[in-house]
């Protein structure tokens, strides 16, 4: 997919279940590249095809939208810009937007290196938030996170057991969902296996992760890993469908309609989406614009951003491809610490919503070397004080 020139669109698709003829399936004689849409989308995305010369690169229902989305690249000598206004007035279409690309906020240190013993005291991390204390209360029994990422190393010794399923969106290459650094320094942060005389610990190291692959690496030489609109959506569709009280969301981009719709249908369904922000400190674009998200940066002597939580994000330890593990920088990390506190406090309190998560982290940060950034041990101990004070 090509997001200099591709479009997503997306058209209504109502499933009700047609009269049926001698021969046909509940979705009339629907062709077989559009399983999972109705007869109206099939009908209308064939019309739409003619009437603009478009060529169909992939597609995907989205039953939490009522919609059937599709990638379509426009026939030649027509600009993606100029295609989507004529789209936009077309009363057929739904929705109509660039395939925008998307990048996960992490670099890799310069010293990094390998390590073969337990390393949880040089975990800056785990140590800078006093998450051994709160450790001492919660680990996160119960909660269930999706990491929309990258894939994660599933064999990992410090992963396993905590890693309840996965999904690629992207492809079908096992191998490489194993291989991918991202995905595993996320799982790594947030529920890294404790006590087992391997690496480290996570923030949250009895919580269940789902990790959802819709990002993927480049392969040009130290190119970071892109998303674009269409994976990252059938991610968040898929989580729809499951019981996670937490995302994480490692990565982000401009704004996109499609994105913003799914990500308020999981708000409001009472998940709690942590986000991470970007390098350049904007909060303009996906997936931090959404109301409702949580949104991180790495913690900073500057003030934070209204609202913006601030979590150790600086050569973080955590799992790496193939078992081993190394340090890592970047906003991703720093979100990640927060799903993990997240997790504890949602072990103890299955009821929190967002803006509940929210306001205790704030209200329990403290100074760690200067600066002000979310402990888990204080976030703890502050839930517990407010559930004493309730009659």
């Amino acid at each position: 997919m090509d997001s200099q020139r591709d479009i997503v669109l997306a058209v209504a698709n109502p499933l009700e279940s047609p009269s049926t003829n001698a021969g046909s399936s509940l979705l009339g004689y629907a062709a077989p590249r559009y399983y999972g849409a109705g007869q109206r989308a099939v009908s209308v995305l064939a019309a739409l095809k003619k009437s603009y010369g478009l060529r169909e690169v992939t597609g995907w229902p989205i039953k939490a939208l009522g919609v059937y989305c599709v990638v379509f690249e426009p026939p030649s000598g027509v600009t993606q810009d100029a295609l989507l206004k004529a789209l936009a007035k077309d009363d057929r279409v739904q929705l109509a937007q660039p395939l925008h690309e998307y990048s996960v906020y992490s670099e890799r240190s310069q010293d990094a290196h390998q390590y073969n013993d337990p390393y949880v005291n040089l975990q800056r991390g785990f140590v800078e938030t006093d998450a051994a204390l709160a450790q001492n209360i919660s680990q996160g029994n119960g909660v269930h996170v999706a990491i929309v990422d990258t894939g994660a190393d599933t064999t990992h010794l410090d992963l396993q057991g905590r890693i309840r399923d996965t999904h690629n969106l992207v492809d079908d290459d096992a191998s490489a969902f194993n291989h991918d650094s991202h995905g595993t320094e996320v799982a790594g942060v947030i529920a890294a296996n404790a006590d087992n005389h391997q690496g480290i610990v996570g923030i949250a190291p009895k919580a269940m992760l789902s990790v959802y692959k819709a990002c993927w690496y480049q392969p040009a030489p130290n190119a970071g890993a892109r998303c674009n609109s269409f994976t990252l959506a059938k991610a968040l569709a898929a989580v729809l469908d499951t019981d996670a009280r937490i995302v994480n969301l490692s990565l982000g981009g401009p704004p996109d309609p499609l994105l913003n719709l799914l990500l308020a249908k999981l708000l409001s369904q009472d998940r709690i989406v942590i986000a991470a922000m970007p390098p350049d400190g904007t909060v303009g674009g996906f997936p931090n614009n959404v109301p409702g998200v949580i949104v991180v940066r790495v913690s900073d002597p500057s003030a934070a951003p209204p609202g913006v939580l601030s979590a150790p994000g600086n050569d973080i330890l955590t799992t790496q491809p193939g078992g081993g593990y190394d340090f890592t920088s970047g906003s991703s990390m720093a979100a990640a610490h927060v799903s993990g506190i997240a997790a504890l406090l949602l072990s103890l309190t299955p009821g929190l919503d967002a803006r509940a998560i929210h306001d205790f982290l704030l209200r329990s940060s403290k100074v760690s070397n200067g600066t002000l950034q979310v402990n888990a041990a204080s976030a703890v101990e502050t839930l517990r004080s407010a559930q004493k004070t309730i009659p």
